[in-house]
């Protein structure tokens, strides 16, 4: 497309602190723009692109849960349950893979799944593009964003894309503390610090070691392990895309960002509170393929287990709790333009 000079979309400027880091994900063929963005958010909650007309992303993906939708599985256009928990849709412009099991490597990729999945939005998105092309406003939405009326397919994801990169959560009590702007409580700090410190017993060092998984300061790292959830576990996570027997149960590690609002947790949901989620890890742990790094770490010599007291449990939510961004779920950019 050649612009007329003048039409040419605005760039959209990002805004995240620099500890999160510039290794962000952004197409060549797709920059972000301010009018792609607008169409993107749009588009996020655009019924029209769902074969009964009545479901759209926004369905699964509710802003005041950190875009999940408080289910374990969740109902699509069919009336048929999806076979893993939706994610959080958070700080997506740093991830490179997409899904539980990791299988799109980009948004753009990523977002024809659920619209033309039988069991979640079930629309081709040929059907969804031509449904757009007789409306009043999406044609000039098109052209502002991409130059012309054309209403396609590769436009539809670009612009969805756009607008799930825009949707980053920085500005958590945790972020505030990071900036020497908020002073934690003595539990939050007590949390804080197990989450942070692998146990050694010998040397009396008690910990949780989340951050061997959720480290950093967006606490996300782009790994798959098995949680020891099962012995055998009948979703066989990435091993169905690798074949390989160690990739068995196999999960994406999720971001623990506004993680107090998005339960139920696991890939089945099947935790419906972060109190039992610290009690999984902490003395629950199933071993036949539990991820090497998970095995026989304990707060007790020769443990098997973590052994977490009920009092570092609490001290471990209270710091999670810490990471709720309350601004993100209320960011008026973020909700639907068409209420």
């Amino acid at each position: 497309m050649v612009w007329v000079s003048g039409d040419q979309p605005a760039p959209f400027q990002f805004k995240y602190p620099a500890n999160f880091g510039n290794r962000i994900t952004i197409p060549t063929d797709n920059p972000t723009t301010r009018e792609g963005v607008s169409l993107g958010r749009k588009l996020f909650y655009e019924t029209r692109l769902s074969a009964n007309n009545k479901l759209s992303c926004g369905s699964c993906h509710e802003q005041s849960k950190a875009f999940t939708d408080g289910k374990s599985f969740s109902a699509g256009v069919d009336g048929v349950l999806t076979s893993r928990n939706s994610m959080a849709l958070i700080n997506l412009i740093w991830a490179r893979k997409l899904f539980w099991d990791g299988r799109s490597a980009g948004l753009e990729d990523q977002a024809s799944f659920p619209l033309t999945s039988p069991h979640e939005m079930g629309q081709a998105l040929e059907v969804s593009a031509e449904k757009l092309r007789t409306t009043e406003d999406y044609p000039a939405l098109f052209k502002r964003a991409f130059g012309d009326t054309a209403i396609t397919p590769s436009r539809l994801t670009k612009a969805i894309s756009q607008f799930e990169r825009t949707l980053i959560s920085s500005n958590s009590l945790y972020d505030k503390y990071l900036k020497k702007e908020y002073q934690p409580s003595a539990i939050e700090l007590e949390g804080m610090l197990l989450f942070n410190t692998m146990p050694q017993p010998d040397k009396k060092i008690r910990g949780a070691d989340c951050s061997h998984c959720h480290g950093g300061v967006k606490t996300y790292m782009e790994l798959f392990h098995n949680n020891g959830l099962d012995s055998i576990s009948k979703d066989e996570g990435i091993q169905v895309i690798t074949g390989l027997d160690s990739d068995h149960g196999r999960f994406k590690i999720p971001t623990l960002r506004n993680i107090a609002l998005t339960a139920p947790y696991m890939h089945d949901g099947r935790f419906n509170s972060l109190e039992q989620v610290l009690d999984h890890y902490s003395d629950h742990l199933q071993t036949k393929h539990l991820s090497s790094f998970l095995k026989n770490v304990s707060n007790k010599k020769d443990g098997k287990s973590l052994q977490l007291r009920s009092h570092e449990k609490k001290a471990i939510i209270a710091f999670l709790n810490m990471l709720t961004d309350s601004s993100f779920v209320s960011n008026s950019e973020f909700s639907n333009p068409n209420l």
